[in-house]
Parts: structure tokens; C-alpha cells; sequence
């Protein structure tokens, strides 16, 4: 569990995300979370690059699996916790290292920072911020059940996934549920331009139009599935994915995480399609990171 690679100076993880924030647009949630079959085939990974790691594309063959209809949310996450007593990483205490501030000397985790001339800083390490707290002990879940659970680490997606019997997707299965059997946009709208997902319609980070109806996190459901009939592969949270990656300043093994994030803006990442990718420290979480899992054991539906 090493969760400081970025430590001292916090502005090289990955992502856009923001101190998440409900509003107040109509929409509870979804409370159940069945599995969606996706049947096998074959489609184009990857994309002419956006970004140099999200090329070249190739031709891929998949065999069908099941997947969640959407992200794992905070209540789910709560039983999980609740039946085995489970503390994730941002809960335990972190290594003793001789030169880290105070402050990442307590269990906590990475939280986005808007940049001021006061506080430039991208990220910055607040004392007890988890999944049940993701920006800090000042945010609470209660009362948002049915939102995705944040501040998970690689290793507290796979104690779940271990606990429930299912495991976190590949990156070619995440990506080619993500596709939805359709043509990729290259920004989630409609034929009007309205927003078909959580992302941040803006200028980044100090404009937020908020023309998708949230500011932060929302709950799962909100927006209308894709051609498999998924919830929120596009925007929300970023999703892990069981596929390992590459990052030079990395202090530990990385993994892909996909989908991008409620503040993925056109102007700063635009990582809300399905081809792209990023890699995140596996002992690190932040509180715009979930997950969804996969069952290849269930039988698939009859043909």
C-alpha cells in the first residue's frame, strides 16, 4: 500500500474531479442494481489517439458477460461493510514515511483543489476523507444511498468484488460495454447539445455552466442508458478496471481507470468517451474514483 507518490506535490494524479456537491434536480436514484447481459462480438478498441495512450485502434473480440447496470454505490458498499467489518485504505493508517507533512501522517486521501493564487495546488491530502466522507469529515453520505461510492482504492474494489462473487472488469470488456453496440460521440450530448451524462459543461475549473443538472457526484440512473441498457459508463465517476498501465512517476503498479469523471470539461481532459483511458496508483483513491463489476460465471441468458 504505498499512497504517496504524488505526496509533496500533489499535482500530478491523474483526472478531473472537484469536492463533490448534490443539487437539486429531481432524480433519486436507482435502488437496485441487476446485471446486464452484453453479448459477445467484436469492435474497434482504442481511438485515432485524443490522447497518445488511447491509440492505435484494433479490432477486438469479445465473448458476452454480465456486467452492473451502474456504478457500486455508497449503500451498497455500506452492507459490504457493515457484514464484514471492512476499512479501506483511506481508513487505516498510512506508512510512517520521515518526510511527510503532518497531515498525510493520519489515514485520509486525496481531494481535488480549485487553484487559487492563495492555494495553487491541483490535490491536496485531507486527514479523514474516505468513502463515507469523500471530500473530507465536512461531507457526509447520509442521505445519498443510491450516489457511487468514492475514495475506493484498486484493493478495497477487489475485497467487495471478492465479497459479492464477481470481479472488476477487463479494459476491453469495460470499454466495449461502454460503446453500447453504437458509435462513440466525441462529447455526450444529443442532437439538441443537451448533456447525456454527468461530466462539466464550462471552462474548467472556474466556470461551471452546469447545464447536465449537477455539480457533483449524481445518483446512479440520472442520465439514460446506452445500447446495452447501462447506467453512467460515460461521466459520474471514474471506473478501475482489472487492467494494468504505465506511469513514469508512479511510485507503485498502476492501473486503467475509465469513463472519466463529473469534471471531465472539454477545455481540460474531455476523457468522457469510451476509448479513453488513465492510469491511477492502485493504493490510492480520490473522490472521484468508483467502480462496477462483472460476473463470467452467471449462464448467460438463452439465445
Amino acid at each position: 500500500m504505498q499512497r504517496f507518490g504524488f505526496v509533496l506535490g500533489l499535482m500530478l494524479l491523474p483526472g478531473c474531479s472537484d469536492a463533490p456537491k448534490s443539487t437539486d434536480k429531481i432524480c433519486t436514484g436507482l435502488s437496485g442494481n441487476d446485471m446486464v447481459w452484453v453479448p459477445g462480438g467484436s469492435f474497434v478498441m482504442g481511438d485515432d489517439p485524443h490522447y497518445p495512450e488511447e491509440g492505435p485502434p484494433q479490432t477486438v473480440t469479445v465473448k458476452g458477460f454480465w456486467i452492473d447496470a451502474h456504478e457500486v454505490t455508497n449503500a451498497e458498499f455500506a452492507a459490504f461493510v457493515k457484514a464484514t467489518g471492512y476499512k479501506t485504505i483511506a481508513e487505516r493508517n498510512p506508512p510512517k514515511l520521515p518526510d511527510a507533512p503532518p497531515d498525510m501522517l493520519v489515514p485520509g486521501s486525496a481531494v481535488f483543489n480549485v487553484p487559487s493564487d492563495a492555494d495553487p495546488r491541483w490535490w491536496r491530502w485531507v486527514p479523514g476523507a474516505h468513502w463515507r466522507h469523500p471530500s473530507g469529515l465536512q461531507e457526509s453520505i447520509v442521505g445519498r444511498d443510491h450516489e457511487p461510492v468514492v475514495q475506493i482504492a484498486y484493493q478495497d474494489a477487489e475485497a467487495y468484488a471478492k465479497w459479492v462473487g464477481k470481479e472488476l472488469p477487463s479494459e476491453v470488456q469495460w470499454e466495449y460495454a461502454a460503446r453500447g453496440g453504437a458509435t462513440a460521440l466525441p462529447e455526450p450530448i444529443d442532437a439538441q447539445g443537451r448533456p447525456q451524462a454527468n461530466y462539466y459543461q464550462g471552462v474548467f475549473p472556474v466556470k461551471n455552466l452546469n447545464s447536465d443538472g449537477y455539480i457533483g457526484r449524481a445518483p446512479v440512473g440520472c442520465f439514460q442508458p446506452n445500447g446495452f441498457g447501462l447506467y453512467d459508463m460515460i461521466g459520474n465517476v471514474w471506473e478501475w478496471t482489472s487492467a494494468s498501465g504505465l506511469r513514469p512517476d508512479a511510485s507503485e503498479p498502476v492501473k486503467v481507470i475509465k469513463g472519466g469523471s463529473y469534471l471531465c470539461a472539454a477545455n481540460y481532459c474531455a476523457r468522457y468517451r469510451p476509448a479513453a483511458r488513465q492510469f491511477q496508483e492502485r493504493g490510492l483513491g480520490t473522490d472521484h474514483i468508483g467502480f462496477r463489476l462483472i460476473d463470467t460465471k452467471k449462464v448467460g441468458p438463452a439465445s
